[in-house]
């Protein structure tokens, strides 16, 4: 029978748990098993109680402490073997197979684990943290990015952050978004921020880089909602399952990339939905530059990313109610974009 392998559980948080930047911050969970490294290989003798069934409902049985789905996958990618062949999933039993059994860690086993990340901490105190967070760094552990995560670094950093929910997150930037975030370091300021937020007192300004002149200034106000055909995307939309969402823009700039115009804008926000600015901005005919997702693709050598920085960050400070602000400077890869552009904010 099994050698050696303990049943035990950890719990995660889904990607969908942080479906918008403010809000959708109720503590939905789901359960996984977790994996050891020290968890040696498995191995079993059939008998011929088993004679007529499948290998994974027999391993299923056998191998309880593991879940069917979790074991038809080790199956499927070659970790299981009978009588030293391959074995596949609806090959049937006789009773008498010697199986092994190669545990493998499951995809998400990382997703709360302290991880030595670097981090661009512009402030700190017995409360909170601002980041500033590079583009390319992942904020939440979710499907394909279970570790690597800003949360990993949280945790390594500042292992007090496992007894705040989320570690201290109670917003977040898309993975190549650039710019400040704020980090709860206690259960009081955790639930204080999560206030702020949802009664719009937070105030962050963005930059963007967008196609085309918008008017010099504007307000987009106009619902959204998952885009009834795909699944990845926002839309604007007055489905009934609309969140309100408000955008207010200035245009600060204005260039040519090769023969193209594109404008710098600074955006504020009242809400935060995801892809909200990227979203907004697409709804009027002006994407930004260099967006994979929502931009004009047969720009996208320009940048290698969407050209989007929150760059300030203003809020009610949760213990002394002092109003406290700040700022960072553009990335260095979205300074070279402008500069390209022949856009000079000095």
């Amino acid at each position: 029978m099994a050698k050696n392998v303990k049943p035990t559980t950890t719990v995660i948080l889904s990607d969908s748990d942080l479906d918008t930047d403010f809000e959708g911050l109720a503590e939905t969970e789901e359960v996984d098993e977790d994996f050891s490294s020290a968890v040696e290989n498995i191995e079993l003798k059939l008998t011929s109680e088993v004679c007529g069934e499948r290998l994974d409902k027999t391993l299923s049985k056998l191998v309880p402490q593991y879940s069917r789905s979790r074991i038809s996958q080790w199956i499927e990618d070659g970790f299981v073997s009978v009588d030293g062949k391959p074995g596949r999933g609806k090959m049937t039993m006789l009773g008498d197979e010697k199986i092994l059994i190669q545990p493998q860690a499951a995809p998400n086993e990382g997703a709360y684990s302290p991880e030595e990340i670097a981090l661009d901490v512009v402030f700190e105190d017995e409360d909170l943290l601002v980041i500033n967070k590079p583009a390319g760094m992942v904020v939440h552990p979710g499907a394909g990015n279970w570790t690597g995560t800003l949360l990993n670094g949280l945790l390594f950093r500042w292992p007090a952050l496992q007894g705040v929910p989320r570690a201290g997150i109670v917003h977040r930037l898309d993975k190549d978004t650039s710019g400040l975030m704020v980090v709860a370091k206690t259960l009081m300021a955790h639930t204080e921020l999560v206030r702020q937020l949802q009664d719009r007192t937070v105030k962050r300004e963005y930059n963007a880089l967008v196609w085309g002149t918008p008017k010099p200034s504007g307000t987009v106000d106009a619902p959204m909602a998952r885009h009834p055909r795909d699944r990845i995307k926002m839309s604007v939309s007055q489905s009934v399952l609309a969140k309100p969402a408000v955008t207010h823009f200035q245009r600060i700039g204005a260039g040519m990339l090769e023969k193209f115009p594109v404008c710098l804008l600074a955006c504020q926000l009242e809400t935060g939905r995801t892809h909200q600015i990227r979203v907004h901005m697409l709804s009027l005919g002006f994407p930004l530059v260099g967006d994979p997702l929502y931009g004009k693709q047969h720009l996208a050598r320009f940048f290698p990313r969407q050209a989007l920085q929150a760059r300030k960050l203003g809020l009610n400070h949760p213990k002394t109610g002092e109003h406290v602000e700040w700022q960072v400077d553009l990335a260095d890869d979205f300074k070279e974009l402008l500069g390209q552009a022949g856009i000079n904010l000095a």
